[in-house]
Order: structure tokens, then sequence, then C-alpha cells
């Protein structure tokens, strides 16, 4: 049954009207793409990218999560075919107690297969394992003419990897193969250090990253002077059988991911300010030790924190949150030095917030990550954050940077386009299967796409 209903982002900003129609199969879909009209269509799984990329005003929006099941595993090899509605929470609940993680993730596990691969995800392990999309051998895409292909990275690439990172504008991913990844634990062994600035962490984090499979440090966006960028480091790696303690062992695999509690929307506008969060930022840094090896943790402790809160995005009030994620190339330390001196001097009112290290970058011709630094970090919709995020763009391009379409709701279109150098790439392929754009979305619109 189709809805009128308003849809947004994670982020709760610039809410719009589509017609939202649930599908289960590729008949539903070719049903909605043939009523679908002047205003077109996307795709939108569990709404977690934080800006417009899933809605589509005046037009219609399909909700693919309930395309879920799992159509074939094999135990051997670790290869999964899914339909793209299924999570990555779904996924590891399935196939954690029989061994096996998936690939990539980010720090939430309520992200779908479609639109892991939509946004080409990446997570704490990318200087090590790439982005979701290198881990997928192929997908079924339908696109605008009604009719299902499957490429591969070797099967019409050039659509494959329009697709990954194409935030569901070639068409709709219906089906995928994913490697998973072999575990013989549910357990992560972490290492945790603080560091007390910038120059201490960006060391850290060089000289010792390749030694660990997972790495990210949260920052304190509020500390100046010469305690910018103080932040808490963790990385880690899955356990061994022999390296769980001996109570542990009896059920290595043992997991299930729960939300232990969900956030009324009750909550005012302005409660994380300056006061509040400088407050939790101080608490945070000094309750956390400053040097601790070979911590046993859970899976939802070490990746996916938050997700024990439901509708965390609702202490940010109602008139919601931006996230800003940028990422510099190495060798531009300063830019980045920049950025956070600019939003510590402005005062952003930002809890979370964490800096990586990204690997090689991959084919996608949209796909965010790239060789350098990533900083990402939420901040209540204030004065004047419009103006200091344009002019924290121009930083970003001048150090031949980017920003992530899955967490933007306001980036320029000549800054996007500066950003992507092969963004014409991308338009071509594109073209070439949806010539009359009836895959399209607010953000399409907004980036000129």
């Amino acid at each position: 049954m189709s809805d009128q209903v308003l849809l947004n982002g994670w982020g709760r900003t610039a809410p719009t009207p589509a017609v939202l129609t649930p599908v289960h199969d590729d008949a539903q879909v070719r049903a909605v793409l043939a009523a679908a009209g002047g205003r077109g269509v996307v795709a939108r799984g569990l709404a977690r990218s934080y800006g417009d990329a899933a809605q589509n005003a005046g037009g219609h929006v399909l909700d693919m999560t309930a395309a879920d099941r799992v159509l074939a595993f094999d135990a051997e090899t670790g290869l999964v075919d899914v339909e793209a509605g299924i999570s990555l929470d779904e996924l590891m609940n399935r196939f954690v107690p029989q061994g096996f993680f998936v690939p990539v993730t980010p720090g939430t596990r309520l992200v779908t297969v479609g639109g892991a691969i939509g946004a080409d995800i990446h997570g704490k392990n990318h200087h090590v394992a790439g982005s979701f999309s290198q881990h997928v051998r192929w997908l079924d895409l339908l696109t605008a003419d009604g009719e299902v292909h499957r490429v591969s990275p070797e099967q019409d690439p050039d659509l494959f990897w329009a697709t990954a990172g194409g935030m569901g504008l070639t068409g709709v991913i219906l089906r995928a193969q994913v490697q998973m990844k072999r575990i013989e634990s549910s357990r992560c062994l972490v290492d945790t250090d603080r560091t007390p600035d910038l120059d201490s962490l960006m060391s850290l984090l060089a000289e010792t990253d390749h030694l660990y499979e997972y790495s990210v440090a949260w920052i304190d966006t509020l500390a100046k002077g010469k305690r910018m960028g103080r932040s808490v480091v963790t990385r880690g790696r899955f356990a061994t059988l022999d390296e769980l303690p001996e109570k542990r062992k009896a059920d290595p695999l043992k997991y299930h991911g729960s939300i232990k509690v969900t956030v009324p929307d009750v909550f005012p506008p302005g409660l994380l300010n300056l006061a509040t969060v400088a407050a939790f930022n101080e608490l945070w840094y000094r309750k956390s030790p400053k040097r601790k090896r070979n911590q046993l943790q859970s899976i939802p402790t070490f990746f996916h924190p938050l997700d024990a809160v439901g509708g965390w995005n609702r202490i940010y009030g109602p008139r919601g949150f931006v996230q800003y994620q940028v990422t510099v190339p190495f060798g531009q330390e300063e830019a980045m030095r920049e950025v956070l001196d600019r939003l510590s001097s402005f005062g952003t009112a930002s809890f979370l917030a964490v800096l990586k290290r990204f690997g090689p970058g991959n084919p996608g011709m949209l796909s965010y990550p790239s060789p350098g630094w990533t900083l990402a970090l939420d901040i209540p919709v204030m004065k004047g954050l419009a103006g200091l995020l344009d002019s924290l763009d121009e930083v970003v391009i001048a150090a031949e940077g980017r920003t992530y379409l899955a967490k933007d709701s306001r980036v320029r279109p000549e800054t996007f386009a500066t950003m992507y150098p092969r963004l014409e790439e991308f338009r071509a392929v594109r073209k070439r299967v949806d010539p009359e754009g009836v895959f399209t979305s607010d953000l399409a619109r907004r980036l000129a796409l």
C-alpha cells in the first residue's frame, strides 16, 4: 500500500513529501517505476543517510526493507546471496553465530545491503579492507527500462562502479552477493590510548595503524590551544578462540545486537549546547584509560555503541543536526588542523567526532574514501553553521579533499563538482542507463547530478 508521507534523513532536516511504497519483489518495483511520472523514483532502506539522498519531493520512494531474504549461503566460502533490503544487523544476527562477520560496517549496523552499496560505506577497517562494494561479487540492478542487469567488477564494470557510491541514481539494487569475513569468536581485543593533542594523535595513527585491523579516534572538538585535537583512540581485531577466557570458549560466537533504550521525541532545541557538550567531552576524555591493552569487547560495544540507543538522533531536538564528514589526502595535515581549529573556535557543540585513516580508494566514480585523513562530526543546526561549513569546504577543496554524499545535506553543487573530478564519467553512465532521469532524489536535484 502506498502512502503520501513526509520523509527526512537521519539528521531530521528538510523533510519533503513523497509517495512511499513498500516493495517485496521485482514486479512491484516495475509497477512503481511505470507509475513514477515526472518526479521520478528513488529507493530507500533504513534511512540512515543523514541528508536528502533517500527523499524525492513530489515523487515516488521505494521502501526496500521488506525485500530482506537470504537467498543462498556457502559456509565454505562465506559467500552470501541476499535481497537488497536485508540489514547488516540481520546478517550479523544470522551469521556471527556461524563464524562470519560482515566485511565492512559503519558506526551503525542498521543499514541495508542496498544502502551499503549505494553509499559505498566504509568502516574502521578501510585502511586494510577498503569499502563495502569491494566485497560485493555481483549485484542485480533494475534500470529505467525495467530490465534487470547482473553487473560486477568484471561484467559491465562502469555500471557497477557508478552504482557503488552512486546513491541509487543508476537504478534499484535488488540483490547482491557479498563476501563475508570468517571469525573465530564474537569478541574483539581492543587497545585504548588517550592522546593530548592533534600532533600526538596523528603520529600515533600514522606509526601504528598498520598493526591493527580496526582503528578509530574520538576527538574533543571543543578543546582549544595546546589541547586541540585531544582524543581517545581505540583499535583492535577479532579475538581467536585460543585468546578467549575459559568461560567464553564454550560459546565463542554468541551474539545478539539489541536496542537497550529508545529516546523519546521530546527533547527541546538547544539541549546540546556548549556547556552540556563540553561537560560530556571532559567526562568522556577523563574516564578513558591513558593506555589499556587487550580489553575484550563485544561487537556492539566496539563497533556500534550508539545502536544500543534507539532514535538517538532525537537528542538534537526538532531542528535536527548536520553531519559534516570530509577527507584530505596524506600530506595535507595542516588542512585538517585548520578545519579542527575553525570548528573549535566556532564552538560547535558536537560530542560525536571521529578521525580515521583511509587506505587506497576504489574505481567508484562517486565513492568517497581516498587515501588520507577523514573527520566526521555531528553538529546541531545553529545560527551561522551554514557559513562555517562553506568556509570549511574551501579549506578542503584547497587540499584536494572531499565530502561524503551519504552524510551531506548542504554542500553546493559547484563545490561538489570540484571535489569529485570523475563526476562527468558518472553522469555519462547514468545517462546511458537512465536517459530520462527516472531515478532521482532531492540530493540529485540539489547537486545537479
